[in-house]
């Protein structure tokens, strides 16, 4: 079987896999039309001139969209080899690089689902943004869920069950409010907010749009994030959850 052959036959296993698809794609598309569609302040201009409040929310929920399909898809891998897949692998021809690699372009491909639906539910909407600005926020919420690729790859060494990848994707709902991605937060919500793991890659996805200003649910700002602060955040949680995956799998292989 040739790498390509492998990567459809399993993005479409995972594509009609009811749970995964609904996670990934639907919830994301009905939380954008309650959140980001349905009130009237969605249709208010941001503060930057760049869009509506409903751009704001779109790609927030675009974001925690995407980052589920990584979480989901990178800890199932993880589980997959090390409940025997693995050993598997090894009477074939496909090195376990090749399979990580096939995985990756999957998981890649699902992220990029929610991205596409939810951007066109808001074309066809009350969505307002900048045709290149539309563009650059899409590719950068792409780029934002790669590292809950490794957020998921974490769970799935740590507790080797598809049911805790499926919780670890559960908490994204948690992370997802924190990070300021379904409405906009203020106070000490928001202060809390700004060190958890989805701010960063949210604000960094929005920054075409907003340039790093904190729009309130009104017509006005609240703050700004500057861009260094966006990066250290998407950095230091991206080094975090790769310095765990290295030690769980270290501590797998020294019981080996």
């Amino acid at each position: 079987m040739s790498l390509s052959t492998y990567i459809l036959m399993d993005f479409w296993r995972n594509l009609r896999n009811f749970a995964n698809s609904f996670f990934i794609i639907v919830l994301p598309a009905v939380l954008f039309l309650i959140f980001g569609v349905s009130t009237d302040w969605n249709e208010f201009p941001l503060p930057s001139g760049h869009g509506n409040v409903s751009a704001h929310t779109l790609v927030g929920i675009a974001v925690y969209g995407a980052a589920t399909a990584t979480t989901s898809l990178a800890g199932s891998a993880a589980v997959e080899l090390q409940q025997g897949w693995g050993r598997q692998l090894a009477l074939t021809a496909m090195p376990h690089s090749v399979f990580i690699l096939a995985k990756s372009v999957i998981a890649l491909g699902m992220a990029i689902l929610p991205v596409l639906v939810i951007n066109l539910v808001g074309l066809f909407t009350v969505t307002e943004m900048d045709t290149s600005r539309w563009f650059a926020t899409a590719a950068l919420t792409v780029v934002a869920s790669l590292p809950f690729a490794l957020y998921g790859l974490l769970a799935g060494l740590a507790f080797r069950s598809d049911a805790a990848v499926g919780a670890a994707s559960g908490v994204l709902v948690i992370l997802g409010f924190m990070g300021n991605n379904f409405f906009p937060l203020d106070g000490i919500l928001l202060d809390i907010g700004r060190f958890t793991p989805m701010y960063g890659v949210t604000a960094l996805a929005r920054y075409p749009l907003n340039e790093g200003e904190i729009p309130t649910s009104g017509d006005g700002i609240i703050g700004t994030d500057p861009l260094w602060m966006i990066l250290l955040n998407v950095a230091v949680w991206s080094a975090v959850f790769a310095v765990g995956c290295y030690l769980l799998r270290r501590r797998s292989t020294a019981r080996r």
